[in-house]
């Protein structure tokens, strides 16, 4: 069995890893794998549909306040942090095409306990993060019927406890019926985040383009009132705006040609959302000291400066509409990268089976979305979350850490796997991209900090309790050996042959729906 410390630090290996995904023995009685049906547009529309949500929607309303007009270097500054990291994430993405994202790069490289902490990290991040957004809906919801048909829901059935609510159903609903869809299948979840996707970069274009008709450049006279300080002390904040480009990655086994597409995925999708960010924060249409009051006053920053640029509410009313579009796509993506997250863990036994368990009809887990949906969903409806959207950069910047040291590692033990793309200027990129990561995190507030840690100690009691005694890996030699992995692009990810092109997978095609 081995002590403690043997078991904390075990690896998987990676061409174990590459063998299971898709594997006919690895599925078993759990159900077929995961079907490959994502092609780079729609795991890009993904990738952008995890990052542009409610964030940009609020965020100036925070951060203007502590950097001024300098916000947009703080947007500049998000985005070179969030850069070094996805760089990271694309050389891991193309040596480890498969479900669990930084979870599995760190297993491959780190060791057990160290995957399990930072499968811990992203559950934390993805769980408030969609409890947070969710919340959110509700509100813009309320905003658009108000406005259409002069009717809101109620506070007590509107609003999260702690804000004169009871229980927040709106919440809970957009929950649901995201976990009703990705429960269909992923085919029928990534068509209509497309088109969603669409509508909210639509709508942010539209924001840009008439707030840029009141452009004024007095606006930026007192650029950066509070220095540097407050620049870097906003980019912290506005992080949060960039987070969940990870999910990307999560869906190693459910993208054709995953070695070229994720890699490709991440890029374009950090390239798009850091113009439009700039873009948004850029336009220059009011004084700074307009958003502080904006957000104090309850109000929707950017549907506020279109109404007073345009003096009409139509503007605004179609600014709201979008956000209700873009909170719907972001819960639903961050609820497809947290399920993939635990059927990665399932598989390797650290969390219990139901979480791997693949419906034959739909080609999805559907027992493990249906449980993270009811979880995320009672979290959003019945617990005041004021105190815990910091816990979601912070996570977040853990997660960025990791995979810079994934990679560090990953290089040093497994030097011939097949990598597409080698992050340029190794070490020195991961080295920059976990200390930029840390500074960021160390000017998070104290609180954040200690709800942090309390979740830590709370991961490691579960995986004492459970994870190591039922680990895979704990069996060793009396594990069963996968089947060779059907899919072609996968079967050489760890030699330097390249992938031939699929025949198609073995196993039956699913039933027309």
């Amino acid at each position: 069995m081995g002590s403690l410390a043997g078991e904390l630090t075990r690896r998987k290996p990676l061409d174990l890893m590459i063998a299971e995904a898709g594997s006919a023995t690895e599925s078993g009685r759990s159900g077929p794998p995961l079907r490959r049906t994502m092609g780079l547009w729609q795991l890009t529309l993904l990738g952008i549909s995890s990052v542009v949500g409610t964030g940009i929607f609020f965020v100036l309303g925070t951060t203007v306040p502590k950097a001024g007009p300098g916000v947009v270097l703080s947007f500049a500054l998000a985005a070179v942090v969030a850069g070094l990291g996805a760089l990271c994430y694309v050389e891991l993405a193309g040596a480890v095409p498969v479900a669990g994202s930084t979870y599995a790069y760190a297993y491959a490289s780190l060791g057990e306990g160290a995957a399990y902490l930072v499968a811990s990290c992203l559950i934390l991040e993805y769980g408030v993060a969609v409890s947070t957004v969710a919340v959110s809906w509700g509100q813009y919801l309320n905003e658009v019927t108000s406005t259409l048909f002069g009717f809101t829901l109620p506070d007590a059935v509107s609003q999260p406890p702690g804000a004169g609510g009871y229980v927040n159903v709106p919440a809970l609903v957009v929950v649901l019926l995201c976990s009703l869809l990705l429960a269909r299948g992923t085919r029928e979840s990534a068509a209509v985040n497309a088109v969603m996707v669409c509508v909210k970069i639509g709508v942010l274009v539209f924001f840009v383009a008439v707030a840029l008709t009141a452009f004024d450049s007095d606006h930026f006279s007192d650029f950066a009132p509070h220095g540097m300080g407050g620049v870097a002390v906003a980019a912290s904040g506005v992080f949060f705006s960039f987070i969940g480009f990870d999910a990307v990655s999560t869906a190693g086994e459910e993208v054709r040609n995953p070695r070229r597409t994720i890699p490709l995925a991440l890029l374009l999708t950090l390239l798009t959302v850091t113009i439009l960010y700039m873009a948004v924060a850029g336009v220059g249409a009011q004084p700074a000291g307009e958003f502080g009051k904006q957000a104090d006053a309850g109000q929707a920053v950017l549907a506020e400066i279109l109404r007073d640029v345009t003096g009409a509410g139509w503007p605004a009313l179609l600014l709201s509409a979008g956000a209700v579009v873009s909170i719907f796509s972001v819960v639903l993506v961050t609820l497809f990268g947290q399920t993939r997250i635990l059927f990665s863990m399932a598989r390797d036994g650290l969390v219990p089976e139901v979480f791997r368990r693949v419906d034959r009809k739909r080609y999805t887990p559907v027992g493990n979305t249906w449980i993270v949906g009811a979880g995320v969903g009672a979290l959003a409806a019945f617990v005041p979350l004021q105190h815990l959207a910091d816990l979601t950069s912070l996570g977040t910047l853990i997660a960025f850490i990791a995979v810079a040291g994934a990679l560090v590692v990953l290089r040093r033990i497994a030097p011939d796997a097949r990598r597409p793309f080698r992050v340029p200027f190794y070490p020195v990129v991961p080295l920059l991209s976990a200390a930029s990561c840390l500074y960021l995190a160390w000017l998070l507030p104290g609180l954040t900090w200690t709800l942090f840690g309390g979740w830590l100690l709370l991961a490691a009691a579960l995986y004492l309790g459970f994870g190591r005694r039922h680990s895979r890996l704990r069996a060793g030699a009396d594990a069963p050996v996968p089947d060779a992995p059907q899919d072609a692009d996968t079967a050489g990810a760890t030699s330097g042959d390249e992938a031939r092109p699929s025949a198609g997978p073995s196993e039956p095609a699913p039933p027309h729906v």
